[in-house]
């Protein structure tokens, strides 16, 4: 009875290795042909999906998909021409599930889609250097209505302040619990929304009263950097090269862009700011902002502030971070993260 037990079990336990095997396998049947993919694409192309049949099956159909969404099928092995006009930059996920001989898999193969724009270098000059506090953290800066606020970052320090740009002077303050990191803020139909860092929370505040009126939760499991809105939507940045789309009344995100220039992604997009229609960004770790596109997240100017960074003398100065425009003036407000001065700049191409 033993014995037969055992010789039950080593035959079991060889079909189920037999059955493991034979379905891996079937992987290596049918490939895309990657010999004619360039390293990357850009929008005004488009890029010819065909399948290797490794073993010499008899196939069926083949239905392909991009980024998990479907976009052709074909009988036999017949190639297919897929546009990437009006596709995300980013990486294109593709996929191919091919039926042959009453069975089908998968295969599936990446490419890169980067901008179609060179970007510009703009110029700038100063109109004002302005005093700031150099024990600020700076994580968010926006004018409303002629005046300046701030959000500062770091455990048990951070804050939102409403401040005199012209003197430093603090006309407010709000403490946020020591648990919480601050970062971006944006103001939208009078309300003050603020992000924390890696507590997946943000606080609405009336910004009259200053009282919390809403704490909502990301939806998604990600990192809170940068704010702004366009008067309608928010955009949020999480530190990769993402910057997400909101709903303005239900806090949600409902939409993404993936921040390019003609040769690579950037990485680490910070503070926030729309002017004009563009969304100016902060990139951690650099002195310069991109001027990025809303509707596809293409770069399409650099504004390299390195001579400003090298005008602040404290020592304790860390990165370029801030990024306020004052309607009123027509002028744009940039400081950093524990920087003594921040300027009034005006930018030109």
């Amino acid at each position: 009875m033993k014995k037969h037990n055992l010789l039950s079990i080593i035959l079991l336990g060889n079909v189920i290795a037999s059955c493991g095997t034979s379905q891996k396998d079937k992987l290596s049947y049918f490939s895309f042909n990657t010999s004619s993919f360039k390293e990357q694409y850009q929008p005004n192309e488009s890029i010819s999906l065909e399948i290797v049949n490794n073993e010499k099956k008899e196939v069926d159909s083949i239905i392909y998909y991009v980024n998990d969404v479907k976009v052709a099928t074909k009988k036999g092995l017949e190639k297919v021409s897929f546009d990437l006009k009006d596709r995300k930059l980013g990486y294109q996920n593709l996929k191919a599930l091919v039926y042959f001989e009453g069975e089908n898999v998968e295969t599936t193969a990446r490419i890169e889609l980067v901008s179609s724009i060179e970007p510009k270098l703009l110029s700038y000059k100063i109109v004002n250097v302005f005093p700031h506090d150099t024990l600020s953290f700076t994580e968010g800066l926006e004018f409303y209505r002629d005046t300046l606020f701030e959000s500062v970052g770091q455990y048990n320090k951070s804050k939102l302040l409403k401040t005199n740009y012209k003197t430093g002077a603090i006309y407010k303050s709000v403490d946020l619990e020591g648990n919480y990191f601050g970062e971006g803020i944006t103001i939208l139909n009078n309300q003050i929304i603020q992000l924390t860092y890696k507590e997946l929370t943000g606080f609405v505040y009336n910004a009259d009263t200053w009282k919390v009126e809403k704490t909502f939760t990301f939806d998604k499991q990600v990192e809170g950097w940068g704010l702004t809105n366009d008067g309608t939507f928010l955009y949020q940045s999480d530190g990769t090269e993402k910057i997400w789309k909101m709903d303005a009344k239900n806090l949600k995100m409902i939409d993404y862009m993936n921040v390019y220039t003609n040769t690579s992604k950037i990485k680490s997009v910070n503070e926030l700011e729309w002017i004009n229609g563009k969304i100016y960004c902060n990139i951690w770790q650099k002195d310069a902002i991109a001027i990025v596109n809303p509707d596809n997240g293409a770069v399409e100017a650099i504004l390299n502030l390195s001579d400003l960074r090298n005008q602040v003398k404290n020592s304790e100065a860390e990165v370029l971070n801030g990024i306020a425009y004052n309607p009123k003036t027509k002028t744009i407000f940039v400081t950093g993260k524990y920087w003594s001065k921040m300027f009034e700049i005006k930018v030109t191409e």
